[in-house]
């Protein structure tokens, strides 16, 4: 997946300015897909170069203009294409797990500490995900974008939900008194 499409899904919806879609990834797709202000702005810029994208220009007095982006129906053919290639897995690249493979060169307590502060981490990314899902209210009556936005949400709550688990479990098995080897 590139950044283009995630930003495409999101101009799918309504037109926004580049402040507007750094806010949506902060706040919404953040359980999926993370981009900085800047990679979404140089992305954006490609976007326009390819016609994914148009531009409407507001000049303002104050503040420097405001640019509305806005999905063409190239970007939407773009984005429709995309979804119906098949998508790969995304390898998985977890500083925490290479430390826990090796951690048995430093005493339990500090890998211990580590996958605390992970797991508190995950409880706060996950009481967050949860407070957004009661947004969406009455599930049975939201509409096909809305459902689609939902399930998004889901998978990141499962996905917190999973390494708050995991990190439960690896403090328990690090608790465990080893065997005296000889």
């Amino acid at each position: 997946m590139s950044l283009a499409h995630a930003i495409a899904s999101i101009l799918l919806q309504s037109p926004r300015t580049g402040y507007d879609l750094s806010k949506e990834f902060n706040e919404k797709v953040s359980c999926y897909w993370q981009a900085t202000s800047q990679q979404i702005y140089r992305e954006l810029a490609r976007m326009q170069e390819k016609n994914w994208v148009e531009v409407e220009v507001l000049p303002q007095s104050v503040r420097p203009d405001k640019k509305i982006y806005s999905l063409t129906d190239v970007g939407r053919q773009e984005l429709i294409s995309w979804i119906a290639e098949p998508s790969e897995a995304t390898a998985i690249r977890e500083n925490l797990l290479v430390k826990v493979r090796s951690g048995f060169i430093v005493p339990e307590d500090i890998l211990i500490r580590e996958i605390e502060r992970r797991k508190q981490f995950h409880q706060q990314k996950l009481e967050y995900y949860r407070s957004r899902e009661l947004e969406f209210g009455d599930l049975n009556h939201l509409s096909r974008p809305e459902r689609h936005i939902y399930l998004t949400l889901r998978c990141g709550i499962r996905y917190e939900t999973m390494w708050i688990e995991w990190c439960d479990e690896a403090i328990a098995s690090l608790l465990i008194p080893q065997e005296s080897q000889e």
